[in-house]
């Protein structure tokens, strides 16, 4: 078998220039969320709350943005991004969670892409269902597991793979936007205007789409994590901005121009895509064809993408002792495999979980965007930090930091004590990896802060396994 590059060494080995960071930020965030962006909104608000929400969190986001790119400069010598952050400002053990905690939403982020195409391929066989069936988490698996393989084994010209499945992923997508205007209903969008009789208040309605916001906007970071291979430390923030705003528009497009196809109570019953839906009524049977293609391989892009740099935050945790050696393994092609097997076991967990879900898309795109909540927090919180100490205040930055830190509290509270308690009972198990990494470097497990912040985690993990027993929650 001839030689291969690894994506993990490609990466490595170069120094990344701007167009390819901004590709790396743009293929990380157009993945799955964006085509089930129609029904998600639906379910929740109509036009006006549409509106505001995408304002919220556009503005929520670029200040976000604005963060990393403050702290690609600031702090140059910190790698990894949204880790190195929350360890610098917060101590180890956060730092830990952080990593740990952007770790599983990237596995979860990664099911959200399998009942994806399971639900595509189920529009023709009925057997695969939403991706919730037996059928479809045990094809979902073997896809899982031979990724592993593929990767683990090498993948050649990683980062021009990038940029041809980026560009497969965008087309069909203004494609779907072109031809929305085009068959665009004013009627249908004025009666859109204030949701449905569902909807709740605007502001029921605006808090409802906020982690749907989230998830379409998880990659903004994707830069930052692979900022010590950066040929210019200042491009990782120029490569956040031109990422993010090249995206931002896309995704708000998707969202308004289906409110002018059909009512928003029908979009709401779509199945997942429901964009491939909404372009069939406006079209006819190709437009779902062309939608669905353009998913799959969007999705299958996305995921190689996401395993590799969830990969790459453990792989760099244990390099820097705050995750087991175990993990800093590589074979001699540069493959972070005991990495990369934790990845795709958590993912195939979260895909058996989804079995028991009221609605798979949607446990796993929440979940996903809670789990990444908290290094958020964090990263904005580090900062805030740096921005209002000592001699190098600068008001501009601390405003930035300050509503960054705002806008991700918020977030948090609109996910809802459900995905808070189900967030911990990810978390809190991790704390095991922390204990093994203090314990081969021969240190005390916990400082008498960290004893606290535990002692938080391990009640919130218990109370989150009693509400689901009880059933005072559900997944």
């Amino acid at each position: 078998m001839p030689e291969v590059e690894t994506a993990a060494q490609e990466t490595r080995s170069a120094k990344l220039s701007l167009p390819t960071l901004t590709t790396m930020v743009v293929g990380s965030m157009v993945g799955a969320g964006v085509f089930s962006l129609p029904r998600r909104f639906a379910q929740e608000t109509g036009v006006a709350g549409a509106l505001i929400a995408w304002a919220v969190a556009g503005t929520g986001m670029l200040m976000l943005a604005f963060v990393f790119q403050t702290l690609a400069v600031r702090r140059p010598d910190l790698d990894a991004g949204v880790y190195a952050y929350a360890k610098a400002g917060f101590g180890e053990y956060l730092g830990f969670f952080s990593a740990f905690g952007y770790w599983a939403s990237a596995c979860v982020g990664n099911v959200t892409y399998w009942v994806l195409i399971m639900s595509t391929i189920g529009a023709i066989a009925p057997a695969l269902g939403d991706g919730d069936t037996v059928l479809a988490v045990v094809l979902s698996s073997v896809g899982l597991w031979l990724f592993f393989w593929l990767i683990s084994r090498g993948v050649k010209e990683a980062a021009a793979i990038n940029r041809i499945v980026t560009i497969a992923k965008v087309v069909p997508i203004l494609v779907f936007v072109v031809l929305a205007l085009f068959y665009f209903e004013p009627g249908v969008f004025a009666d859109n205007w204030g949701g449905a009789d569902y909807a709740g208040s605007l502001f029921q309605q605006v808090k409802g789409t906020m982690l749907a916001t989230v998830f379409v906007f998880l990659g903004v970071e994707g830069a930052s994590v692979y900022s010590r291979h950066a040929r210019r430390r200042e491009d990782v923030g120029r490569a956040t901005i031109l990422g993010f705003l090249s995206v931002f528009a896309i995704f708000a497009s998707v969202t308004i121009v289906s409110y002018g196809l059909m009512p928003m109570s029908e979009i709401a019953e779509l199945r997942q895509p429901s964009m491939a839906e909404v372009l069939e009524h406006a079209v006819g049977t190709w437009g779902q064809v062309f939608v669905s293609v353009g998913l799959i391989v969007s999705v299958l892009g996305a995921y190689l993408a996401w395993t590799l740099m969830a990969a790459e935050v453990l792989f760099v945790a244990a390099k820097d002792d705050d995750m087991p050696r175990f993990l800093k393994r590589s074979t001699p092609a540069d493959v972070p495999v005991p990495a990369l097997v934790m990845t795709t076991a958590l993912s195939q967990i979260v895909l058996v979980v989804t079995l028991f879900s009221d609605d798979a898309f949607d446990f796993a795109l929440n979940l996903t965007s809670a789990l990444t909540l908290i290094p958020f927090l964090l990263a904005a919180g580090f900062a805030l930090k740096i921005a209002a100490a000592g001699e190098r205040q600068r008001s501009t930055e601390l405003v930035v930091a300050a509503l960054a830190t705002i806008y991700t509290a918020f977030l948090i509270y609109a996910a809802g004590l459900k995905y808070l308690l189900v967030s911990l009972i990810v978390y809190a198990p991790a704390t095991v990896l922390f204990v093994m990494a203090r314990r081969e470097q021969g240190r005390q497990a916990f400082t008498a802060r960290e004893l606290v912040i535990l002692a938080v985690s391990v009640a919130g993990a218990v109370t989150g396994v009693a509400a689901l027993a009880l059933g005072w929650i559900s997944l």
